[in-house]
């Protein structure tokens, strides 16, 4: 082809390379890795997002300050939250009541989440952590409105109108947009972050909230959770010393 004909065609490639690029950059289907506990885990993109909610949403709170956020790297998520299968894999004691493999871990302390995720780094030779309160919303609402929205509460959560006062199996409800389940009702999840007002600003980067504090940002609500809770955008913080029936936690493992 000669030089000519080149830079005719130059044009068209520049735009079909443009309409392509969505597609090659967020695939809607992210890949799967297994962990050696059997931990899915799901690749996020990075990405920018609307977090909290705007004004006049339904069931808004007051203190979910409506801004935008860019994560500049892409993370993996666990797909579920953790079992307690996963959790006597490494960790001695407690895994909640009622017992069973599937079910989430539950009454532990922030602190005992984060060591479980300090001995899974050091046996998968890799860094693993809770999710930042942004990357936690991030993943529920997965380039998406609220599934709660789209699919209906009962498609996607267990919460107080369904779980009969009961956490259940992980996975037993209908995934979101990336394949996540149970990012809202079941057991609500801790993060990383300290609780605190949201900073009023209209654009973040990477944010991961204060530097010190007591308690931590719960997200996700549980199955004792009516929908105002069940809500992306929704959060409560909670002593990092407290041990709930209905709190338990998901993991990231950087990329």
């Amino acid at each position: 082809m000669g030089r000519a004909a080149r830079a005719a065609l130059a044009p068209a490639v520049a735009a079909l390379t443009m309409a392509l690029a969505p597609a090659l950059t967020q695939p809607p289907s992210p890949p799967v890795s297994v962990n050696s506990l059997g931990m899915r885990m799901v690749l996020v993109p990075a990405g920018r997002f609307g977090m909290g909610s705007p004004a006049g949403a339904p069931m808004r709170q007051e203190e979910e300050w409506p801004h935008q956020v860019t994560l500049t790297k892409p993370f993996r998520i666990s797909a579920t939250e953790v079992t307690q299968g996963q959790w006597r894999a490494l960790m001695p004691g407690r895994v909640g009541s009622p017992a069973g493999d599937d079910l989430p871990v539950v009454s532990l302390g922030w602190m005992e989440a984060v060591e479980f995720c300090r001995k899974l780094s050091e046996r998968e030779k890799s860094v693993y952590r809770l999710p930042t309160e942004a990357e936690w919303e991030y993943a529920c609402r997965a380039n998406a409105q609220d599934p709660a929205a789209t699919a209906g509460l009962d498609a996607v959560a267990w919460y107080a109108d369904d779980s009969d006062g009961m956490a259940h199996a992980v996975g037993t409800k209908k995934p979101n947009a990336w394949g996540l389940l149970d990012m809202l009702g079941n057991v609500a999840e801790w993060t990383a972050d300290v609780y605190a007002a949201y900073p009023h600003e209209a654009e973040q980067t990477d944010p991961a909230g204060p530097a010190s504090g007591t308690s931590r940002v719960v997200r996700g609500g549980s199955f004792r959770s009516f929908p105002p809770a069940l809500r992306c955008a929704a959060r409560t913080g909670t002593p990092e010393s407290y041990q709930l029936a209905h709190l338990g936690f998901r993991v990231v493992q950087q990329e």
